[in-house]
């Protein structure tokens, strides 16, 4: 296995020379924060690009690994989790979670992917009855969100093939157990890019 600064000097390698981040930062900018040894800065910022260039598994794969070797542990599930939508597809929508005073959960949970809530996407069993599906949740920008609160939110479906149907401007809503705990509407739908 390669060291966490090979790894950063592979992925850089894989982008082409005019990948460029929303910022600015380009391509020339991570080889010189990585001639400087600013591992975690060539880290955030060949993030930063492929936030908007289409990168491969591999790609992703290699800074999972570079982030857990720098014990970077949200940048390592990141990564892991853009890998994953690669594979899957991304959804996005835009959650507000019930407050507390409206029968809402009663702490903030953290933002990082580790939260699997039931969401009902308008699915039915065969019976006729309401389905919910299972989808791992990251939000966007914000390390925790909590009661009353509205972020933008990334969906990684247990099944995503149960999850196709939806379009920007749908409405699903957001179940821990039984009882209603927060309303999201879709913004992004993106097919898997492999």
């Amino acid at each position: 296995m390669d060291d966490a600064f090979t790894l950063l000097r592979r992925a850089v390698d894989l982008l082409p020379e005019d990948a460029v981040a929303e910022n600015g930062q380009t391509v020339g900018n991570v080889r010189e924060e990585i001639a400087l040894q600013e591992w975690e800065m060539a880290l955030d910022v060949l993030i930063e690009i492929a936030d908007v260039h289409p990168v491969s598994t591999v790609f992703w794969e290699m800074l999972a690994e570079a982030a857990r070797q720098m014990m970077l542990d949200r940048s390592r599930r990141w990564c892991e989790w853009r890998g994953w939508e690669v594979m899957h597809g991304t959804v996005r929508a835009t959650l507000t979670l019930l407050g507390t005073d409206e029968g809402g959960r009663q702490s903030a949970f953290s933002g990082d992917g580790r939260l699997r809530p039931l969401w009902d996407i308008g699915n039915s069993t065969a019976d006729g009855q309401r389905d919910l599906n299972i989808a791992r949740l990251w939000v966007e920008f914000a390390p925790q969100l909590g009661p009353g609160e509205t972020a933008d939110v990334r969906l990684a479906p247990l099944q995503p093939e149960h999850w196709r149907h939806l379009k920007p401007g749908d409405v699903i809503t957001m179940h821990e157990a039984q009882p209603l705990a927060g309303i999201a509407e879709i913004i992004e739908m993106l097919p898997p890019r492999v």
